[in-house]
């Protein structure tokens, strides 16, 4: 029996950690980027490319979207030359990335017109904790499209949680990753204080981790801020434009988010000083620099 061909748009980072996890499970997969050296990337890597979106519309049913935000979604599914430009034969949209809830309700609204189920899988979780398998997959979906898509999920994402309708995935990334990001942040924080007060950085790590003080983010985001390993397995400018997410959902629901204000500030910061396309470890190197 032939092996089951998956297209997958956006080779970045989460689309690389995607692929292995289908090419692991026997699925072969066709890829397409904006960007030459994403292709070539993939290809090295052991994948297939297509020259276009409407060339891989033709050729598969089911598509993983791997972009940066839903204006991308938007782009390469409903634009000019985009997936369903030609004579397609899709029939589910896979979107893998963190967006905007009500823009994403209103697609699914329009796929559904047109024979064809949007399902979103927001994977929380870096591209190394992808590739590793390690990834948690949060599915906004009507019931019989998220049955059809949960073996192919088992493959990328440890777990799938199946947390509603079409624009609930992107819900529940949002709140999750907020709670994941200010950890993240106040860790940063934290050992910068300590070693203000001289407590060696590595000393630090031990103590959070073994106190009531330890969180997720300081077990895998800490090691990389005490060795300064700040090659990008998530981005500052992806969590940004989260953070940017979150503040508009709750403004359009009348809560105010304080520390997400200033979470946002300091990522904002970041990016205007050339370090958006590092690792979000690397965030501790922004409250290491701000002094009295």
């Amino acid at each position: 029996m032939d092996s089951p061909t998956i297209g997958l748009i956006g080779l970045g980072l989460v689309g690389q950690a995607i692929a292995q996890r289908l090419r692991a499970g026997g699925v072969r997969t066709l890829g397409y980027d904006l960007r030459a050296d994403a292709m070539v990337a993939f290809q090295q890597q052991g994948g297939e490319t297509v020259g276009s979106l409407t060339q891989l519309g033709e050729q598969v049913d089911t598509v993983l979207l791997a972009v940066f935000d839903t204006r991308g979604v938007l782009d390469v599914v409903e634009g000019e030359g985009a997936l369903l430009s030609g004579a397609h034969r899709v029939t589910c949209i896979v979107d893998c990335s963190t967006g905007s809830p009500d823009e994403l309700q209103a697609l699914a609204r329009r796929l559904h017109m047109r024979g064809i189920d949007l399902v979103e899988a927001p994977l929380s979780g870096s591209s190394q904790q992808i590739a590793a398998g390690e990834a948690v997959a949060l599915v906004g979906a009507e019931e019989a499209a998220w049955q059809g898509v949960q073996s192919l999920l088992s493959l990328v994402a440890a777990r799938c949680i199946h947390v509603g309708a079409p624009g609930m995935g992107a819900k529940a990334k949002l709140a999750t990753n907020l709670v994941l990001g200010l950890n993240r942040a106040v860790f940063a924080e934290g050992l910068a204080f300590a070693e203000s007060l001289g407590i060696e950085p590595q000393r630090f790590l031990d103590l959070v981790l073994g106190t009531p003080a330890h969180s997720h983010a300081a077990q895998v985001k800490g090691p990389l801020m005490v060795s300064g390993d700040f090659a990008p397995r998530s981005r500052i400018r992806q969590h940004q434009k989260d953070v940017g997410l979150m503040l508009e959902a709750a403004r359009n629901n009348g809560l105010d988010l304080p520390f997400s204000r200033l979470h946002a500030a300091l990522l904002d910061e970041a990016v205007r000083q050339g370090r958006g396309d590092l690792d979000n470890a690397a965030i501790v190197l922004q409250l290491r620099a701000r002094k009295l």
